[in-house]
């Protein structure tokens, strides 16, 4: 028993502090990148429609490779786009249309019945999909980065730590109380 309790504060603990080491070092290069959570050179983005089911789902996060040069998409690659409103798409490029320096992409989301009715100027293009996702934990992102998800975010770890802290040292105790005392008539 005590070393299933062992072994499981033991996996506790290392879960924290590897989750601890996680969120800094997102915050660590989302201040650098100006606020693009950025892994090994990979931008994580949040799938905010169901555009392109199954291939990732809504709440899904994806990584994207950022551009390198706009212009060497082909039909079949997933590429992420501003548009003129500023908002991220990330759709499947279905054709190719190169008019000298100017490359247009015509995209299409996977569940969409046709594409998209403006073409993709190369100049537009942010990156492309990597193929990682994890689908549904960009709820997640998206709660964290308001202010209650936040706030807990930083509540609720502390707690659970002071909470773990508070076991170990009972449980320390506990055994220094237990202890027989040493035989000094020798």
């Amino acid at each position: 028993m005590k070393r299933a309790i062992s072994l499981i504060s033991r996996v506790i603990t290392i879960v924290m502090f590897s989750c601890m080491l996680l969120f800094a070092y997102l915050a660590i290069s989302s201040k650098f990148t100006g606020g693009k959570p950025n892994v090994f050179g990979y931008e994580i983005k949040t799938v905010l429609s169901g555009s392109m089911e199954p291939a990732f789902y809504t709440g899904s996060i994806i990584a994207i490779k950022p551009v390198q040069s706009g212009t060497t998409y082909k039909p079949g690659d997933v590429i992420t786009y501003k548009l003129q409103d500023g908002t991220l798409v990330t759709h499947r490029v279905k054709e190719v249309n190169a008019a000298g320096e100017e490359v247009m992409y015509v995209t299409k989301g996977d569940a969409n019945d046709a594409a998209d009715s403006e073409p993709v100027s190369h100049k537009n293009v942010v990156g492309s999909y990597t193929g990682f996702t994890i689908p549904y934990v960009g709820y997640a992102a998206d709660y964290a980065r308001s202010k209650t998800g936040s706030a807990l975010l930083l509540i609720v770890p502390g707690i659970l730590l002071l909470f773990y802290a508070a076991i170990s040292i009972f449980d320390a105790l506990r055994q220094i109380d237990n202890k027989e005392p040493a035989d000094l008539s020798q």
